[in-house]
């Protein structure tokens, strides 16, 4: 793959779009800087800050790009909005794909599908809220894959490590009676945008209602999550977890997989956090912006009286979107995908495959054959 292919970035300069756009460039890749805001758009392409620093880590991020010759030569930087569409399509234009950092994706994730498809490019997005995947699939699913097109939505850290880890899991089955997604977070420092998020989910699924895939379909409850105790493997150990603390990976797992039961679960700790409206942003702790957040992604398929364990360990997991949705594009653009139309990480790749190259990001590990 030559080193002049542009990937376009919308959302660039926000917190996950920076490690983005920083992945690209260390990949050999052209970023192509999307945003709404020329002024922000700007001082990512030139290393300038200002608009915030420190808390969200966009200085440490920064330097590191300066330092590594990031920005010896700028990117291009395009204006555009999702409240107009010709905007978008004029920042895809010699794109050969787009990424979607932007939130809220409730939002922006159809104008940006909607342009790629114009453009005739794929479109991947780094969405986690659960009602914009479903709209994904449920809208574009025929219409993609009649056209041919790739759209890849949830290629992030919720949705698609775990869908990946989960087809690993399965190998050679079928169908499976269960799977579970534990996460074990060290802490969660929201960034602005992940509230922005979950506010918007909240209100469209109705204050203090919230989703569950049992049975082959998902339901909306109104009764609290229940708390219970999930046995990470060490030197995690057991935790208290928020059962059916729902992620996108009820999406993305049962939309090739024949499972009837999805759960996932979050550290009560890390949940405390994302729930307290006083918890900080993320903060950098080295060079290349990472907060000191720490993860464990326990996944568990059963079938039968057999089970299945996959493990997956890492550092921030906003910064460890970056190389996921990156190492997707680079598969995309180089013709190694496995499906057409809509598809999510573990049915688009070769997810044990996809696994082993994210190596110098991840630490994954087969506990049970």
């Amino acid at each position: 793959m030559g080193t002049d292919r542009a990937v376009a970035v919308f959302g660039a300069y926000g917190h996950t779009g920076r490690f983005v756009v920083a992945e690209l460039r260390a990949r050999g890749l052209r970023p192509v800087l999307v945003g709404r805001d020329p002024d922000k758009l700007k001082a990512l392409a030139y290393g300038g800050e200002p608009y915030g620093t420190g808390a969200s880590g966009t200085t440490a991020c920064a330097t590191a790009e300066r330092a590594s010759g990031a920005y010896a030569t700028p990117p291009d930087i395009r204006t555009a909005s999702v409240h107009d569409p010709a905007s978008i399509g004029r920042a895809l234009d010699g794109a050969a794909a787009v990424i979607n950092c932007a939130g809220p994706f409730a939002t922006t994730a159809a104008p940006v599908i909607e342009a790629a498809l114009r453009a005739g490019i794929p479109c991947l997005d780094v969405a986690a809220e659960i009602e914009a995947n479903l709209d994904t699939f449920a809208h574009y699913a025929e219409r993609a894959r009649e056209a041919e097109a790739l759209i890849v939505p949830a290629m992030a850290f919720f949705g698609g490590l775990g869908d990946l880890l989960a087809t690993a899991a399965m190998g050679d089955w079928t169908a499976a009676d269960e799977v579970h997604v534990a996460y074990g977070l060290s802490s969660w420092h929201p960034t602005a945008g992940t509230r922005t998020a979950g506010a918007v989910s909240r209100e469209r699924r109705g204050d203090g209602r919230r989703i569950r895939f049992t049975g082959g379909r998902l339901e909306h409850r109104e009764d609290a999550p229940p708390t219970l105790e999930w046995r990470f493997p060490e030197p995690l150990g057991p935790r208290t977890v928020i059962g059916e603390f729902t992620m996108a990976d009820v999406v993305t797992v049962p939309s090739h997989l024949v499972v009837p039961e999805v759960r996932t679960y979050m550290t009560a700790g890390a949940a405390r956090d994302l729930a307290a409206p006083e918890t900080p942003a993320p903060a950098a702790v080295d060079g290349r912006g990472r907060s000191d957040q720490t993860f464990l992604v326990d996944v568990v398929v059963r079938s039968g009286g057999a089970e299945r364990r996959f493990v997956a360990r890492g550092q921030d997991i906003y910064a460890v979107t970056a190389p996921l949705v990156v190492e997707a594009v680079e598969r995309v653009l180089t013709g190694r995908t496995r499906a057409v139309g809509v598809a999510s990480a573990g049915e688009m790749f070769d997810a044990p495959d996809f696994l082993r190259a994210l190596s110098p990001h991840i630490t994954v590990e087969q506990l049970s054959p």
